[in-house]
């Protein structure tokens, strides 16, 4: 399993916010390259960002902040917030990003979605934001009408590889992620499922690896020192050693 540290960016600082909300926000560092090679040098090999303000007002504005991280490390970096056109895509990937996470547009134009999906192969992933059973669109501010299993076929059918699943009731909560609910999805689709929210300890790590997810963002965790990067990977590095 690929643990992916987590970096939201929110006017240029290193936040973590508490299930999605705004108002809600903690800032831990001023300098998100600096926290990028932190991680790089702990071992990570993958980075997943989130352009917190492009998740809120719909227009990343942190293309030069990602350039550097991709310039500066050699990790294999996903970007998500804000992402709702063609030429987005384009201009992330040309930045040297590895994935692009769409959400919001995931639900309110499918036909675009087909299109980057057609249109750039294996390189889009789709973020399916849930709370209570439904999909969360607008950076976890507007409620729809669709239900997340439901809505995971159709991004199936579309022909998405991979999804990151997130229970916002769990972000940022330091409560353990949504167990339940992840293996009832690895058996529903045969795409790979990257785990996000509630991530707390080693042994969160372990039971998600065990159950086969395909990765694991980690970011409150990390950032409040419950454990370190470095130690995540050895653990789960370990696991595998005994499997």
């Amino acid at each position: 399993m690929i643990i992916y540290p987590a970096i939201d960016l929110k006017n240029k600082c290193v936040v973590r916010l508490i299930q999605g909300d705004f108002k809600q926000e903690t800032i831990y560092s001023k300098q998100p390259v600096k926290i990028a090679k932190s991680f790089e040098l702990e071992g990570a090999s993958h980075l997943h960002i989130v352009d917190l303000n492009g998740a809120e007002e719909g227009d990343m504005i942190h293309e030069c902040t990602i350039d550097e991280i991709i310039s500066k490390t050699n990790l294999s970096v996903q970007v998500g917030g804000g992402v709702r056109t063609l030429e987005r895509v384009k201009q992330l990937l040309e930045l040297g990003v590895t994935d692009v996470i769409v959400g919001s547009i995931a639900i309110e134009d499918p036909a675009l979605l087909e299109t980057m999906v057609k249109t750039y192969p294996n390189r889009i992933i789709v973020s399916i934001d849930a709370k209570d059973g439904y999909v969360l669109t607008k950076g976890w501010q507007e409620k729809t009408q669709q239900k997340a299993l439901t809505f995971i076929k159709t991004m199936e059918n579309i022909g998405i590889k991979k999804i990151v699943y997130t229970d916002v009731s769990k972000d940022g909560m330091l409560s353990g992620p949504s167990f339940e609910q992840l293996a009832l999805l690895l058996k529903i689709t045969s795409m790979k499922i990257i785990a996000s929210g509630g991530i707390t300890s080693l042994e969160d790590l372990i039971k998600l690896n065990r159950m086969g997810l395909y990765g694991a963002i980690v970011g409150k965790a990390l950032y409040e020192k419950r454990f370190t990067l470095k130690e995540a990977i050895l653990c789960l590095q370990n696991e595998l050693y005994r499997a």
